[in-house]
């Protein structure tokens, strides 16, 4: 019988859970259709710290030799260290994590060579029917000649390589709290930070997939707490927490206090312009209003997309944009094939920050001008219902807008808020920003009042 992937194959990615969605069988399938679909003759692998991870990996490898790919293995690696090396190599890639998720679930994320983003319209459709298909049919038939697969150390050159593109040798000392969470920054940070003049204070550095010590996914306010905790107890000036897979950073000032992402997209973005004057950044429609601001007082342009990194990162192709941000803590750099970098967007803060006096705290106040809600999950038994709704309920209002480019965004004078659609559960997200906290507090009750009525 064929294998429903309805419910792994995502719109951006591979994920379920081991072994009861997903397995190495279906792996090696994974592996022998990712070369298929990108006709590639030679590709490259890494993998998180997941107890499933090696496993799927190398079943992953042995699908491609079968099929002539010779394969690179960059082993235990962070999923901006497999874009570095897709990047650097100029080879397909293939990530196996599930980033966040809890331990019993695992992953991967695939690109082109180049770091180019796979998502469901750029072959991960085509990739699913064929392990559909074989894992019905049977396996394809192996090349005339198998590909090898060899070993390959990457950490040193991705750590040389973004400390190639910011400026760090003249930062003051500063005494940085790095919370892990039991994910690839354990990996690289040690080796990326390792001859700055910081002050590494590190938790959960240790590599175990189970995370004992809290989810790996800083989004959530309850995984930062410890982070918080330690920045004001040891006097730190900052702390920064890696999600999973560590491709975002999330940032907290001295006293703890979290630093919004569109407050770090609108520092790296004043940065960036000022090494490439009048250049595009891209940002989503749920970062802040202090994003584009920030990027026409700087001389640059904003352009607003849709949230999720294959439309950013397409939109950054298209554009040539220096920089891209979202409201998740995903930052995309040029430099960097126009993938999304934590560590990057973390080195940028430490030379910001280190190339003044003033606390982090100072330096962000001048990038976050609004009130902000957060993102706000309702769950709803109809989405498109409650959206009709909220539509009609604001659409004859005067002096608002509507627009429909992701979801339902409304925006006023003194307000805006977006209200989608999750893809993979029956919420609806809500992000409202004001410029005041009065104001966004009214309108969050009145929305709210809609959307769960």
């Amino acid at each position: 019988m064929a294998a429903d992937l309805s419910q792994i194959v995502k719109a951006y990615d591979v994920r379920g859970v081991v072994p009861d969605q997903w397995d190495e069988v279906l792996a090696e399938l994974f592996g022998a259709a990712f070369v298929q679909v990108t006709d590639a003759d030679a590709i490259v692998i890494g993998h998180d710290m997941r107890p499933s991870s090696p496993g799927l990996s190398a079943a992953f490898a042995r699908g491609a030799a079968r099929l002539g790919a010779d394969v690179t293995l960059i082993g235990l690696c962070s999923t901006d260290q497999l874009y570095y090396a897709s990047g650097s190599l100029n080879l397909p890639g293939a990530m196996f994590t599930a980033s966040h998720n809890p331990a019993q679930y695992n992953g991967i994320k695939l690109c082109r060579a180049g770091a180019a983003p796979v998502g469901q319209d750029t072959g991960l459709g085509e990739i699913r029917e064929l392990v559909e298909r074989w894992s019905e049919q049977g396996a394809p038939a192996p090349s005339a000649t198998e590909g090898t697969v060899t070993n390959r150390e990457t950490l040193t050159d991705y750590a040389a390589h973004l400390l190639s593109l910011v400026d760090l040798s003249a930062i003051r000392p500063l005494k940085v709290v790095v919370d892990a969470g039991n994910g690839m920054g354990g990996h690289t940070v040690p080796t990326v930070f390792d001859g700055l003049p910081l002050d590494v204070v590190p938790m959960y550095f240790e590599l175990d997939g189970t995370f004992p010590n809290h989810e790996a996914n800083p989004l959530d306010p309850k995984n930062i707490v410890d982070l918080q905790a330690r920045v004001r107890a040891e006097g730190a000036d900052l702390g920064l927490a890696f999600d999973g897979d560590a491709d975002r950073c999330f940032v907290v000032d001295e006293n703890g206090d979290p630093v919004s992402p569109s407050a770090i997209t609108a520092l790296v973005a004043a940065r960036e312009l000022a090494k490439n004057p009048g250049g595009t950044v891209i940002h989503n429609l749920i970062t802040s209003w202090s994003v584009p601001e920030v990027v026409r007082e700087n001389g640059g342009t904003p352009v607003r997309t849709r949230v999720g990194h294959s439309f950013i990162k397409e939109e950054m192709a298209k554009t040539g944009a220096v920089f891209g941000g979202e409201h998740s803590a995903h930052y995309y750099f040029k430099d960097f094939w126009n993938a999304d970098t934590g560590m990057l967007a973390a080195l940028h803060v430490l030379a910001a920050l280190g190339g003044q006096d003033g606390p982090l705290s100072s330096l962000v106040a001048a990038y976050d001008r609004y009130a902000a809600s957060g993102e706000i999950n309702s769950t709803v038994a109809d989405q498109a219902d409650r959206l009709a709704a909220v539509k009609a309920a604001y659409e004859k209002q005067d002096g608002v807008t509507l627009d429909e480019l992701d979801g339902l965004t409304v925006t006023a004078t003194d307000w805006w808020f977006n209200l989608r659609a999750s893809n993979t559960e029956p919420l609806l997200r809500l992000n409202i920003e004001a410029r005041d906290e009065p104001t966004m507090r009214k309108l969050r009750e009145e929305v709210l009042s809609l959307v769960r009525a």
